[in-house]
């Protein structure tokens, strides 16, 4: 028993000779941090009183335990005083009313130990002050921790380097004594073996205090990343929790009648919890929800997300994707997701494939989603977990929100994309290599995120527009040149007509004039048919037979290139003849220049209920989904390195003015489908029965 007496005596005469020299390090230092380092020399310097005063004393004189709360009260200050280096303690009012509780409670309980020792006979006051004085340092304890905890988290990663060792030694020491504490309010009287440890644990932490003061101190400013309400309120919930059951405890001890009403009144509290959480599913998700947002760090670290996905957006230069793939890549990191796709807006309501990202396997419709669907995402905001779809059906989600080509992949999660409450697009992304559910932080920060991707989609939607309206101006002055040229040869078959009233009989003046009307001619019917092209026209809706439309449009190429027609019955469309065959034309010809030699064009009608489909399917290059979405009906933009880019375009503003519209269906590789709808003339008509000959025109 000696040997451990002399052991323990030992440690606090290092510890406190430790401290003392701590301090002097300290307080003669260069790099000495103000009034940082002296709270921490005034901390340094009591506690090594209460080592030195342990090792003479021991442990349970009423100095060393007076000395041992003073320094808990310096060691606060020093903690208050990391707070104002970079003047937090300013920016975060609720820093102060915590340290000046905390205060409180370590006067309060240096007040109760000094009545403790004014009265070391009166053991009934002995009995009632030893646990007070024990709850007051689990209090004291406790919120000091959670002061160390926003001080390390709310700091920035540079600045942690700063930090990591101060913050190390007062969590230390003051989980040591929240150990003390906690035995002592347990057991009912003071752990003297674990006091008599406490000098051994004390002299590291003291020189992890001095080697962190010590440290260059030129990093970054502090930045929390924690609300500053939440820890208050933490410390709040714990000292209440404490509270409440030192209440409980005391009140199940009670005896006699007072005993009875109490146990039957917390069985009763208690059954009625269990009867309302228990039975919910709803109330006990809400709990867990509530617990995880407020007392459990966060799974995200959203400084680090937020400056990836800016990275991702503002990624620019020849290398970079197309900012629909990037929309998706955006959406897809924070998830861990390794692919998704980009669903947009269709002209006639819906929502159709505007952008993939690493998904080439999935097969989309032409419409991916209904205009229904579009309407619930637009109204709900829902981000729809697809796998919890499969396992457990929610009534709240229709099955228009994830038609069956949705549910037979390996989509995982729907995000819609809402900019001023006005849907812009859908991104669905594929399950994680880790399987796992969307919970609360998901949601939140998709949802944010979302809505910021929307901002961007519509702002380059107005940009493309914006473009687009240039380009028509710079084409109207391209159309006051043809003018132009126009005027010139009106000019001169006028000054050719006022000649030849005076020169008519000469033979060298009606050869000259014969060969000027002949260029004056070919010039004009050029511009003829370019204006014919690019200029309006008059529909003339009427029933037109499909068939022979097509037959004519393949004998074209007879000779040049395959192009097969399907044979079918007659098909009867409301259209206007020339219009429709202008369309045709223009993407047949597309189709053409984009296959093969070898590779033929096929030409196909049929019928459902809402109308005829024409369809023009090659097996040719393909297009991206980026470029049939933004490139491929815009003038002036096209595959082509000659190409003016008006074909499609034409075509497309053809077939709506016949009130009809232009599907799309194309795969990088793999060739394209153009699907032309048109409303039927007689329906009755419209015979469907696929014949088996067919008829090549080669």
């Amino acid at each position: 028993m000696s040997a451990w007496i002399f052991a323990m005596n030992s440690a606090h005469f290092l510890c406190g000779f430790g401290a003392l020299g701590f301090a002097a390090w300290v307080a003669g230092s260069r790099r000495s941090r103000g009034a940082t380092s002296s709270a921490a020399v005034a901390a340094l310097l009591l506690t090594a009183g209460w080592a030195l005063a342990v090792a003479i004393t021991g442990v349970g004189g009423p100095i060393v335990t007076g000395l041992a709360d003073i320094a808990n009260l310096a060691w606060l200050g020093m903690l208050y005083r990391l707070f104002g280096d970079d003047q937090r303690d300013k920016n975060m009012a609720p820093i102060k009313p915590v340290v000046v509780a905390l205060g409180l409670v370590g006067l309060l309980r240096l007040t109760i130990g000094a009545l403790r020792w004014a009265y070391p006979r009166n053991i009934e006051a002995q009995l009632a002050i030893t646990p007070f004085a024990a709850l007051l340092g689990l209090l004291f304890c406790i919120g000091a921790l959670v002061l160390v905890h926003n001080l390390y988290s709310g700091a920035s990663q540079q600045s942690r380097v700063l930090l990591r060792w101060p913050a190390g030694a007062l969590a230390t020491m003051w989980l040591y004594d929240l150990n003390l504490a906690t035995v002592g309010y347990l057991t009912g009287h003071r752990p003297d073996v674990l006091y008599a440890l406490r000098g051994a644990v004390m002299l590291p932490a003291l020189a992890f205090v001095a080697i962190g003061l010590l440290r260059p101190p030129g990093g970054p400013r502090f930045q929390p990343s924690r609300p500053m309400a939440f820890q208050s309120f933490s410390l709040l919930a714990i000292g209440g929790y404490l509270l409440v059951m030192a209440l409980l405890v005391q009140a199940l001890s009670f005896t006699g009648e007072m005993a009875r009403l109490v146990h039957v009144g917390f069985l009763l509290a208690a059954a009625a919890a269990c009867l309302v959480v228990l039975p919910s599913q709803r109330r006990r998700s809400w709990v867990r929800v509530m617990l995880s947002k407020h007392l459990f760090q966060h799974r995200y670290d959203y400084r680090a997300e937020w400056l990836r996905f800016t990275d991702t957006i503002g990624r620019a230069g020849p290398s970079a994707e197309p900012l629909r793939e990037r929309v998706v890549q955006a959406v897809a990191d924070i998830c861990d997701s390794p692919r998704g796709l980009l669903l947009t807006m269709r002209e006639q309501g819906g929502l159709e494939l505007s952008a993939r990202w690493q998904w080439p396997s999935i097969a989309v419709p032409a419409e991916a989603i209904g205009a229904a669907g579009t309407r619930f995402f637009e109204q709900s905001q829902f981000i729809v977990d697809l796998d919890e779809l499969r396992s457990r059906p929610t009534d709240g989600i229709p099955d228009i929100a994830h038609p069956a080509w949705l549910m037979n992949e390996d989509a995982w999660a729907l995000v819609p994309l809402l900019h001023y409450e006005r849907l812009v697009g859908l991104v669905v992304l594929a399950r994680p290599a880790v399987k796992r559910r969307l919970d609360w932080e998901d949601f939140d920060l998709l949802r944010v995120v979302g809505r910021q991707l929307a901002s961007y989609l519509a702002e380059h939607a107005s940009q493309d527009a914006l473009g687009e309206a240039q380009r028509f101006d710079e084409f109207n002055r391209r159309m006051a040149f043809v003018m132009h040229d126009i005027k010139n040869l009106a000019s001169q078959l006028s000054l050719l007509s006022r000649n030849a009233e005076r020169h008519a009989e000469k033979p060298e003046f009606r050869a000259d004039m014969l060969v000027t009307l002949k260029n004056s001619s070919e010039k004009l019917e050029v511009l003829l048919a370019r204006l014919g092209r690019y200029g309006g026209h008059a529909h003339r809706p009427q029933p037109v037979d499909v068939r022979p439309i097509l037959l004519d449009i393949a004998a074209r190429y007879a000779g040049r290139h395959k192009v097969i027609t399907i044979e079918r019955g007659a098909c009867s469309v409301h259209a206007d003849p020339d219009s429709l065959e202008q369309a045709l034309a223009h993407l047949v010809h597309n189709a053409v220049e984009a296959s093969g030699s070898e590779a033929p064009v096929f030409l196909d009608v049929r019928t459902e209920v809402a109308g005829a489909i024409i369809e023009v399917i090659d097996s040719g290059s393909g297009m991206s989904a980026d470029f049939v979405s933004t490139d491929l009906f815009k003038p002036f933009h096209s595959s082509k390195p000659r190409g003016f880019g008006i074909g499609a375009y034409e075509a497309r503003e053809l077939i709506r003015g016949m009130g009809g519209w232009l599907d799309v269906e194309s795969r990088e590789g793999l060739g394209t489908r153009f699907l032309v709808h048109l409303p039927l003339s007689e329906p009755a008509q419209c015979v469907t029965d696929l014949q088996l000959n067919s008829i090549e025109v080669a």
